[in-house]
């Protein structure tokens, strides 16, 4: 009989989209705003419209997929078993690409905006104390994680009502460009070459990344088949509505904005709408978001290794332990923390660089799998079926397989060297011991805390 500690399953369907939305960051928005504007040449509303058509089909894909196999895993777990063992296992290790660096992209951020309101405290001082906070609150348990995001996610759509109101304050009282709050002027594309709006497009599609890391706590959460693409739906739906409205509002209220610096584009917006009032409240809900970004992104890496682990595709006795009191995985915790210490050396464009090959990579062969699943191997032809298993999945698969294409050089580049090292470790690996790829834990049951 296996005592081994088991993930406890406690999590319901509003506390994983409190946790893919904390993840995702709505307030990303503004992180991103002048670079998005500039590189969507102005027209965010269409450009947020088109990346959410493309994300959704790939939240559509991942929901099939975690009634499928209700595991943890995510993408590596999905392509291993719909396509190849081995292919799942590159997938994966491209997917750590994402996971493992995403903790870093968040502890960064919260570095740089806490150095700003305290020019003394170097970034490195905030980086070694938020990493060692987001190892505790870790440690401590699943359920401490979703309350912590809950609360965020809750103070950060406040900001965005909050922004949202003052804007239609200015345009009720004559002090915007539109004296109406309705107008078809963001859905058109005006003069702005339809080429340029899906440039935006692709960068905007980065805004929505997390509603696919709530797939890795599958093993944590109350009837998964079920609970996981509820969650992801709602996810990825209340993100497109918050990123639409901001986006409709700005536009037709302040169709000249203009600014010098992309990188503090959003600075300049909130104080143009709310003055000095507004920006230190912005200030203030960024940092909290970017926190809770930082635990839940450790939250959804820990998990992946674990599985990684379990499947003996990493050490077994390491990554797959699971501490007897706390039912999470203490051991992978530490390992994210030693490397998240990382962040005091490199910069963001680095961090960015590696997650967005892994995240782009998985989600192409996760719509890859809902096909070799369900329309091959399942032989679900039917003509209803056919649109569900092969054309929706086909859609996201090109899509974001178009916009794998469109990272720069350099960016596909260090993608390959780490497949590369990736496929080494594999022949290595397959060489030294018996093949990991013939375990199959499709069938896993998890014992109730």
């Amino acid at each position: 009989m296996n005592n081994q500690p088991a993930l406890s399953k406690s999590l319901k369907v509003y506390q994983i989209v409190f946790l893919g939305l904390a993840w995702m960051t709505p307030m990303i928005f503004f992180t991103v705003y002048g670079v998005a504007y500039d590189a969507a040449g102005g027209q965010m509303v269409l450009a947020y419209l088109i990346a959410f058509l493309a994300i959704f089909f790939t939240a559509y894909s991942y929901s099939r997929m975690v009634k499928a196999y209700p595991i943890a895993g995510s993408a590596y777990t999905y392509t291993k078993k719909a396509i190849h063992p081995r292919l799942g296992f590159l997938v994966g290790w491209t997917l750590l690409l994402d996971y493992i660096f995403s903790p870093i992209i968040a502890i960064l951020t919260f570095g740089i905006f806490m150095h700003t309101e305290f020019p003394s405290i170097p970034v490195y001082v905030w980086v070694i104390v938020m990493n060692i906070i987001l190892a505790l609150v870790n440690i401590v348990g699943i359920k401490s994680v979703a309350r912590i995001s809950g609360i965020s996610v809750v103070v950060q759509i406040l900001f965005i009502s909050l922004f949202c109101l003052f804007i239609i304050k200015d345009i009720a009282t004559g002090q915007a460009s539109s004296s109406t709050l309705f107008s078809l002027h963001p859905f058109l594309a005006s003069d702005v070459p339809f080429t340029t709006i899906f440039s935006g497009a692709a960068l905007i599609c980065f805004c929505f990344l997390g509603f696919d890391a709530v797939t890795t706590m599958a093993e944590e959460t109350i009837q998964p088949e079920k609970t996981i693409p509820k969650a992801i739906f709602l996810i990825v739906c209340i993100a497109a509505v918050m990123y639409i409205a901001i986006s409709y509002f700005t536009q037709i209220a302040y169709p000249g904005f203009t600014f010098t610096n992309p990188d503090n584009a959003a600075y300049t917006l909130v104080k143009l709408v709310g003055g000095n009032l507004l920006i230190s409240l912005f200030i203030t809900v960024l940092i909290i978001a970017t926190f809770t970004q930082g635990v839940s992104s450790v939250t959804s890496v820990t998990r992946f290794l674990y599985a990684l682990g379990r499947e003996s595709v990493l050490p077994q006795k390491v990554f797959s332990y699971i501490h007897p009191t706390f039912k999470t995985p203490v051991v992978n915790i530490l390992l994210v923390t030693a490397f998240s210490f990382l962040g005091m050396f490199i910069d963001l464009n680095t961090a960015v660089t590696f997650v967005s090959f892994g995240a782009l990579t998985a989600f192409t062969f996760v719509n890859v799998s809902v096909i070799a699943h369900f329309y091959i191997k399942l032989k679900k032809r039917s003509f209803t079926e056919t649109i569900l298993y092969l054309i929706f999945p086909l859609i996201g698969a090109a899509f974001i397989g178009w916009l794998l294409t469109l990272l720069n050089k350099d960016t596909l580049l260090i993608g390959v060297a780490w497949l590369t090292v990736g496929f080494l470790y594999l022949f290595v690996k397959s060489r030294l011991s018996a093949p990991f790829v013939k375990r199959d834990h499709s069938k896993v049951t998890v014992p109730e805390k």
